[in-house]
Formats: C-alpha cells, structure tokens, sequence
C-alpha cells in the first residue's frame, strides 16, 4: 500500500512568507519497509530516521513536502521518471546508481554484518566450500558483495529486510547479511533475542556505506538545497537529537 505523508512546516509562512510555499511541493520517495529508519508503526504512520531527517531539511529549506512510500526495487526508476523529486531512503551511492541518479553528501555511515545464531558453527569466510543460504534485501550492496564473493553458497534476495529476517527465523536461511544500524535494531526485538551478530569481520570497502539522498541526474540546484540544508541542521544541533531518538551513539 502507499501511503503519502504531508509535511507541516510549521508557522513557515511566518518565517519565510508566502513566497515560500510559490512552488509545488517537493515529492519525497522513501521505502518505508526499513526498520529504524522507515517503516509505518502500529498505528499506520510512516515514521522513523530517513522521515524525521526528511521533517527537519524541508524545514530547514522553507519547503513544503510530501513524503511517499515506493518499494525499494522501483525508487529510482521512480526518480528518473519524474514521478518523484527525491529519494531519503538510507540508500547507498554506487557506480550503477550513479548513472540514473545524483547523490548528496552523506547523512549517515554505516557497516554490513552477519546475523545468526551465536553458537552455530557455519563458515561465514569469503569462498568457503561450505554450501549456505544467506539472505539479504535485492538490489542492495550486500546482495552484490554475497554474489561476489560467496558462489558456493545460496543468496536468498528477499523484498524487504523483514522477509530476511523472517527466513532467518523460520530456518530457511543460515544467516542474514545487513546493514548494522538495522542489525542493532533487530537484536532489541523480541523476535532478535536469540540471534547475535557471528562471522568474521568483514572489509569495510566492500561493505561499509554511507547514506545520501538521491535526486534526478543534473538537478544541481535541489542537489545544492539539499546539501546546505544538510549541513544547517548538523550545526543547529537538529541532526544530533534524531539520532539520539534512535541510537544512543553517533551515526555520521
């Protein structure tokens, strides 16, 4: 289901005029499928970081919004067709992506882990022999690094990062490969209490990632909004208590 979000910008016309609300609103596209970050909570409401960080840059930028969600396989061609204007979605900048879309500086830094039970015995090094399955969200880097640089083994690309979890619980998969802010947040769930994060460590230039938000190539003026709005709300101490609302350690 999508579910589309109006922004309030509160008392904006006080502050910025009317002239502030001249333009269409901005179309924000997040998931809202990705737990802590996006996700629509008991009551039906899209919450979480990625919406919050979205809340305080179209403030801090005098611009209305509206957020939408779009399963994570479709955001970009979303964006490229011009059904929306940006993407706030923890998503990674990468060649590929790069040729459909423009990426802002970073919001958030992240590494990928290994989820599992914590007494089991499989092997989890780089082209083992050994004949897994571990699953992961498609069309994410950790899909790619598994492909890579786990052949003998199962890649079990699921839609969301729930389905994962889900075929980790239900046994049909040996372990979970994610990013792990989201494995921090799995692990203080009820349904996380028996796993923990196993395997070795892994290269953090393969799997490490930093979230950036993507606009329509060549939209260099939004990019630069974006990118200043940024940084406003890094020095007005607004980033720092979203994170805290969410992680009791600093993300950036």
């Amino acid at each position: 289901m999508r579910i589309t979000q109006l922004i309030a910008v509160i008392a904006m016309t006080a502050v910025f005029g009317l002239s502030a609300f001249a333009a269409p609103p901005l179309r924000v596209a997040t998931e809202g499928a990705y737990p802590p970050f996006n996700y629509i909570d008991e009551n039906g409401d899209l919450v979480g970081f990625d919406v919050d960080i979205t809340k305080a840059l179209c403030t801090a930028m005098g611009q209305e919004c509206t957020i939408e969600t779009i399963p994570w396989q479709q955001l970009l061609e979303n964006l490229a067709s011009g059904k929306v204007d940006l993407i706030v979605a923890s998503m990674a900048r990468t060649p590929e992506r790069e040729q459909i879309a423009d990426f802002s500086d970073y919001y958030y830094r992240s590494r990928s882990m290994f989820v599992g039970l914590p007494n089991t015995s499989i092997n989890l090094t780089p082209y083992s022999d050994e004949q897994l399955t571990i699953a992961t969200q498609s069309h994410t880097v950790q899909e790619q690094y598994l492909r890579e640089q786990y052949p003998q083994s199962k890649t079990l690309a699921c839609t969301t990062i729930q389905e994962a979890f889900t075929a980790l619980i239900q046994g049909k998969a040996d372990a979970v490969l994610i990013d792990s802010l989201t494995v921090f947040d799995f692990l203080q769930t009820d349904a996380g209490k028996p796993y923990d994060i196993i395997g070795p460590a892994l290269p953090p230039n393969n799997t490490s990632s930093e979230a950036r938000i993507a606009v329509a190539k060549g939209n260099k003026q939004l990019l630069e909004r974006i990118n200043k709005a940024l940084r406003t709300i890094r020095l007005n101490g607004e980033f720092s208590r979203i994170n805290h609302m969410y992680f009791p350690f600093s993300i950036y």
